[in-house]
């Protein structure tokens, strides 16, 4: 007995330190730098052996053990590529399903792949599983994005059972890590105070971050995060995975430490109230799970999301975007046609591409004068617009501007005539009292009549006014109560009323390919890649002090391109329109304020700033983004973003602590620049009556330098916001 003790655990070892069986099938998920590597055995079980940097050799696969297992895996299957539940394993599984019978196991077995070109560098494998005992199948497909350094991962789910099964869970995908150590970074908040990060290890047992508001993915959390293996994240350096699930209702994020001291990365669709029947014959498809591997920091993950998400993601995500003046702030809804001609004669003025006229233009039987009626009612309103929209349309483009139209046409008012007519299109429960969210109710997008109407919502109004330039699309409404009266699967609904948005804006897109259109949701409550196939850009947060700004656009640059970020100057803030308008240069510049209350000289700022934006704009928007300093452990932050051709960089440094000698008291290290190229520095935004501290255009400095001694912005109490441009030398 004692000598069967001594040699037990080198015997528990030998099976996880050799390399795979002859005969083992290797299927290599590859981009650029990365690789997913699945080994099927010969029982035909596929389990993930390697994610992390690509090899050189792809034969060497072969060769690479157990994916490092520390001990003994009971089950076999700790690394599964997509672990089904009620069968041998013991962990968090990706998928759970009741057949036809009521037998509520599962066995996925290997049956076939195949690769092909998706398109130019793009590459698609799928994988077909299937159960040996039933007509289940499930097929796993990873869209390796070569050049971007990103995989796309998502499932389908068919079977061909006498009847309908009831899938428990049905995850996007399954990763399988070995590290030493993990440090999971997700973010939190609430209305107004989005995208607050938090980083904490994970240790043996199950993290989950999970949404269950319905009708967007996020309002206390999104669905992204950040994992950096074996040391905590750092911006330059480490390994680190950057995971966002493309899915705008209720998610979850499952982080499971295994016995072995393994991480499994389950993401997919909230199994919460959605246990969802499926018919034989009938094809369910997952939400993508998006995640990039990087050896460079978060830094480096965060550039590979950027460049995949303008050029395969966000509709004209490698074009143009419109500035605009919104009205909200200026009359909120108390307004005519005279003031909306004078504040868009204001717009142009200003110097803007666009005038978008926000909530209360609609609703006659109930007038939409706050926010407790009318949604729903999508009619002009006869009193406020007795002309139409279509005469604003004119007077915007009689005044040399654009115009636009904030809607919101998923959900209803209690008191409105929608309402009134079709109360079975709204989603609430017949036997309980109505439970408002902001004063408003949800339309069942599950119903294919709603989703009728909300299309027509949107094309009857581009019909009658086909040169309207823009869409603000809100949801400010989470699904209380939730229940349909038309939709025979009740724990479908959650599921269904995505399924139904999505239909909705692909129709709407088809037609209007190029039209721009805003995703807002009570601040930042729907960022998702879901929602941006179809939406050219988002809105971070109703918080538009810039201060905070700073933060929050700081944390959504993890994952989303500058590009797609709405930022407004607004009066939110008490800082100086300098600051606020600097912190909103990061993205895509808009204004929500009144132009007739500015005085003169920031009115002339204001201009200049639009007029070089104009001109700088490509750089923010395409060039590849550099974290230098951050608010969370500086005095200041500091942004740069620099041209593919690293011939030209916009720099952004702001004050965010406002203690005495607090400011950039030293060099800044730039990054990304030609170290063999000469630069030169010019200050830009310098306020009227002011002069730069730091124009040095008469002055260059190699790319070597300004990388490696660095510049300082001479940012201050006196300088709280700093806007340098960096040109090569030609």
């Amino acid at each position: 007995m004692k000598r069967f003790c001594l040699y037990l655990p080198l015997l528990l070892l030998i099976p996880f330190l050799t390399k795979a069986a002859p005969g083992d099938v290797h299927i290599a998920i590859e981009t650029r730098q990365t690789a997913l590597v699945i080994r099927v055995d010969k029982e035909q079980t596929p389990t993930i052996v390697h994610l992390g940097p690509k090899l050189r050799n792809a034969a060497e696969y072969a060769s690479i053990p157990g994916n490092g297992k520390r001990g003994e895996d009971y089950t076999g299957i700790y690394n599964s590529a997509y672990t089904p539940a009620g069968s041998r394993n013991l962990l968090e599984p990706a998928i759970q399903v009741t057949h036809a019978d009521g037998n509520p196991s599962l066995d996925l077995r290997y049956v076939r792949h195949e690769t092909q070109n998706a398109s130019d560098g793009v590459v698609l494998t799928k994988v077909y599983l299937k159960d040996p005992q039933y007509p289940f199948e499930v097929t796993l497909y990873y869209k390796a994005y070569q050049n971007e350094d990103v995989i796309e991962q998502w499932s389908s789910i068919r079977h061909t059972e006498k009847k309908a099964i009831v899938l428990q869970k049905y995850a996007s995908a399954n990763l399988y890590i070995p590290a030493q150590n993990y440090y999971l970074t997700h973010f939190h908040g609430d209305w107004a105070n989005e995208m607050n990060p938090s980083e904490i290890p994970l240790t043996e047992g199950i993290k989950i971050l999970d949404s269950k508001l319905g009708t967007r993915a996020d309002l206390f959390q999104p669905p992204s995060f950040l994992v950096s293996l074996n040391q905590p994240a750092d911006e330059d350096k480490g390994e680190v995975i950057a995971g966002t699930l493309a899915w705008s209702g209720n998610y979850q994020l499952a982080f499971e430490v295994d016995p072995l001291h393994n991480l499994r990365i389950i993401p997919g669709i909230n199994p919460y109230a959605s246990a969802y029947t499926l018919a034989p014959n009938t094809e369910f498809t997952t939400p993508a799970f998006l995640f990039t591997y990087s050896q460079q920091g978060t830094g480096g993950a965060s550039r590979s999301l950027h460049r995949w998400a303008r050029k395969h993601r966000i509709p004209q995500g490698q074009g143009n975007r419109l500035t605009l003046l919104n009205n909200w702030e200026a009359t909120y809804f108390d307004f005519n046609e005279e003031k909306l001609s004078t504040l868009i004669k204001d717009g142009k003025k200003l110097g803007v591409d666009l005038f978008l006229l926000d909530d209360g233009w609609f609703g006659n039987k109930y007038p939409r004068n706050d926010d407790h009626t009318s949604l729903g009612d999508w009619q002009e309103n006869a009193k406020k617009l007795p002309h139409g929209l279509g005469y604003l349309v004119k007077e915007a483009e009689s005044a040399g501007i654009k115009f636009g139209i904030w809607l919101e046409p998923e959900m209803v008012s209690p008191k409105s005539e929608l309402y009134e007519k079709h109360p079975d299109w709204v989603i609430k429960l017949p036997n309980r009292q109505e439970y408002y969210f902001r004063n408003q109710l949800v339309l069942d997008l599950s119903n294919p009549k709603v989703q009728d109407f909300v299309y027509e919502v949107v094309n009857g109004i581009m019909t009658k006014n086909p040169t309207l330039s823009y869409i603000k699309w809100d949801c400010n409404a989470v699904i209380y109560n939730a229940y349909s009266a038309t939709n025979p699967n009740q724990s479908n609904l959650f599921v269904d009323y995505v399924q139904g948005l999505y239909k909705v804006v692909e129709r709407l897109r088809t037609k209007y390919p190029t039209l721009p259109m805003m995703l807002c949701s009570g601040g930042g409550g729907r960022v998702d890649y879901g929602a941006l196939r179809y939406f050219t850009e988002y809105w971070p947060s109703d918080n538009t002090d810039g201060l905070e700004r700073v933060f929050i656009q700081w944390n959504y640059s993890y994952f989303f391109p500058s590009i797609a970020s709405c930022n407004h100057v607004t009066d939110w803030g008490k800082q100086s329109i300098k600051f606020r308008t600097d912190v909103a240069m990061m993205g895509k510049i808009g204004y929500d304020i009144v132009v007739s209350k500015l005085t003169e000289p920031e009115l002339q700022f204001s201009q200049q700033a639009l007029k070089d934006y104009e001109r700088i704009k490509p750089v923010i928007w395409q060039g590849d983004q550099f974290r230098l300093a951050s608010p969370y452990t500086n005095d200041i932050a500091s942004v740069l973003y620099v041209s593919e051709a690293k011939d030209k960089a916009m720099w952004f440094t702001y004050l965010v602590k406002n203690r005495y000698k607090a400011g950039s008291l030293a060099p800044i290290k730039l990054k990304g620049l030609d170290p063999d190229k000469n630069y030169t520095i010019q200050e830009l935004n310098v306020y009227p009556g002011t002069k730069s501290a730091v124009n040095t255009s008469t002055a260059t400095y190699s790319g070597n330098y300004l990388m490696t001694i660095g510049f300082n912005p001479q940012v201050s109490t006196r300088r709280e916001s700093v806007v340098l441009e960096v040109n090569v030398v030609k």
